[in-house]
């Protein structure tokens, strides 16, 4: 599997590139299908960085991953 920077996932915010990556638990996400992801920003949160610490917040469980395939590992 890929393995990606977090200098890499910031770039793909939906602002500086067109795609739409997060990462959860050391894996990185292409969630640029996800109407939910619109211009890089799903409520509070933003893409391009690792949102591990900010699911506890989350009205949604880690199950919520299941429907992406993940893309490659974070660093």
């Amino acid at each position: 599997m890929k393995v990606y920077t977090r200098q890499q996932l910031a770039l793909r915010n939906g602002q500086d590139k067109p795609e739409i990556w997060i990462a959860f638990r050391g894996l990185v996400y292409d969630v640029s299908s996800s109407r939910l992801w619109n211009k890089g920003m799903h409520y509070e949160h933003w893409a391009g960085q690792d949102l591990t610490e900010e699911l506890r917040d989350a009205p949604h469980t880690d199950k919520v991953f299941d429907k992406f395939e993940p893309i490659g590992q974070l660093a």
